[in-house]
């Protein structure tokens, strides 16, 4: 389990900064159709959800996978920090509260992985996936909302997942 330092942690908001100042339509346009312009933040929104699922895997290639871009995402951050600001790297940001999947929440997850690869392969929002995802891996265990937001995530994917597998 790889957890998130503040380098981390800043990359995650940076990506989010930068989706929602690209996104932001401007108050005029936003208030004369917002569903339009809400409905622009689903693709984001629903593979930040997928990121955060997918670093809290412990095990298999999909966990390697989000520890990897996670420990990437800690060393650019830690490296701009220093380099940057004159920050000092290597600092945990706080570990969340850690929920692990279990196996039919892994098993959800697996489903879920397949579902974002064919979305970012296929859809015009393929960057905008991309972005989102990596997004939740940066933030998904850090201390602040979007740590605490993973929790309830990983409970309902392992409701789900066991009232599914236990269905079928």
């Amino acid at each position: 389990m790889q957890f998130v330092t503040f380098g981390g942690v800043t990359v995650g908001l940076c990506i989010l900064g930068h989706f929602l100042t690209t996104w932001f339509p401007g108050r005029k346009a936003l208030t004369k159709d917002p569903v339009r312009h809400a409905s622009a933040l689903a693709p984001f929104l629903l593979s930040w959800a997928y990121g955060c699922l997918a670093v809290l895997g412990v095990g298999g290639l999909i966990g390697w996978a989000a520890d990897t871009a996670l420990w990437i995402s800690n060393w650019l951050g830690d490296a701009a920090l220093v380099w940057g600001v004159g920050g000092q790297a290597g600092q945990t940001a706080g570990p969340a509260p850690y929920l692990p999947l279990t196996q039919a929440g892994g098993g959800l997850v697996l489903i879920l992985t397949m579902c974002m690869v064919a979305a970012a392969k296929k859809s015009k929002h393929g960057s905008d996936i991309a972005r989102g995802a990596w997004c939740g891996i940066c933030l998904g265990t850090s201390s602040g909302i979007a740590g605490f937001a993973a929790v309830p995530l990983a409970q309902a994917v392992n409701w789900l997942g066991d009232t599914v597998y236990g269905a079928l």
